[in-house]
């Protein structure tokens, strides 16, 4: 088996550019990470992006629900061969698809290796990947190919929240070592959102020796709830809306990210400030 593994990371290594993969965590309540990142895969595709959703987490309120994936036609049903690609991939709207990494998402060792050769083949694709994810009781991600992509933390200005976006970073690191992660903070201003980061940074630095980096924010609007509450996103049904001018900037912000030869950890700061 070691040999395998080793081939397998060998010809990942040999394969060239590799598309940009988001791997978000977040703090907050599941419906609001994935509000969020709805919004934020609309605005990317808005933008000209192929977008791929990928719900790791397999939850009633996980991406997936919200877009509406069946969780009947699995990447992990790709790799056992029951269902095609091409059933597993839902299309969204022009430009945005979503797809369910498995069932549950908790996987056994073999069924991971099996999805992780399919979940390389969808991403490939697409210009972004944006999974929503979670880790488990060993701090480990559903795909170990999580690992290697870009990790970012939602958190709010609520204190609890922050503490435990905090905690997340920490139990992560503990697995994987010193690596970057980028913030995105929800529902505050510009201001507080970087002192925010700032604080985060400097904790982070200090005793975890793991570099944050700015990645935006989005401002409390009331826009956000108005519009899921009618199946869409703020993007579609308020496009002068705060918030949606925020998801904007924040999706140029990873778009530009994506098509760079950098990665997080070799960028200082990113992003611009998003609260208007």
């Amino acid at each position: 088996m070691a040999s395998f593994d080793q081939a397998e990371g060998l010809r990942r290594m040999l394969a060239g550019p590799k598309p940009r993969v988001f791997t978000f965590l977040s703090a907050l309540r599941e419906d609001e990470k994935s509000g969020m990142l709805v919004n934020l895969g609309v605005s990317l595709a808005r933008q000209g992006s192929q977008v791929l959703m990928v719900d790791a987490r397999a939850s009633e309120n996980s991406v997936g629900a919200w877009l509406n994936a069946r969780h009947d036609q699995t990447l992990l049903d790709v790799a056992r061969q029951q269902r095609t690609m091409k059933e597993a991939v839902k299309l969204v709207a022009a430009g945005l698809s979503v797809t369910m990494l498995a069932r549950h998402a908790w996987l056994p060792p073999e069924s991971a290796r099996q999805l992780s050769r399919v979940f390389d083949t969808v991403a490939n694709s697409s210009d972004l990947v944006i999974v929503d994810s979670d880790i488990n009781l060993d701090d480990a991600f559903p795909l170990a190919t999580l690992d290697d992509s870009e990790l970012v933390i939602q958190v709010s200005a609520d204190p609890d929240m922050i503490k435990a976006a905090y905690g997340l970073i920490k139990r992560v690191s503990n697995r994987v070592g010193r690596r970057g992660y980028g913030i995105v903070v929800s529902g505050a201003s510009e201001k507080e959102a970087r002192l925010i980061y700032t604080n985060m940074a400097q904790a982070a630095s200090r005793y975890l020796a793991v570099p944050l980096h700015y990645v935006g924010n989005v401002p409390e609007d009331e826009h956000v709830r108005k519009a899921a509450h009618l199946g869409r996103s703020v993007i579609d049904a308020f496009p002068k809306a705060l918030a949606s001018l925020a998801f904007s900037r924040l999706a140029e912000q990873l778009a530009r990210t994506a098509r760079s030869t950098l990665c997080l950890e070799g960028v200082p700061e990113l992003g611009v400030g998003l609260g208007m």
